[in-house]
């Protein structure tokens, strides 16, 4: 089998360990502390900005278009109308601006 095979199937195994380990970790306390909750809680959005925050600073006109109108969307709309609003913007904006 490729190299490729075995690194995917190795990130896979990795992911998968780290998130069942913090699942039985979690799980053995009897109650959690509230910090440590909103700590919790405040993981995903911190990881969303690891992402998007290099993208948003090489972006193009296109890019900052699409960023900015899916802000706007998401003030007012779900996250399924964000993503199609982006998205939509995205590929136009590139289509014809460049």
């Amino acid at each position: 089998m490729s190299t490729t095979f075995w690194i995917i199937l190795a990130g896979a195994v990795a992911t998968y360990l780290t998130r069942v380990g913090g699942h039985l970790v979690i799980s053995r306390f009897d109650n959690i502390h509230p910090r440590v909750e909103a700590g919790l809680n405040a993981v995903p959005a911190a990881v969303l900005t690891t992402l998007v925050a290099p993208a948003a600073l090489g972006a193009g006109p296109a890019e900052w278009a699409a960023l900015i109108v899916t802000a706007v969307v998401s003030l007012r709309g779900g996250l399924m109308a964000m993503f199609l609003a982006g998205a939509a913007v995205l590929i136009l904006a590139r289509q014809f601006v460049g």
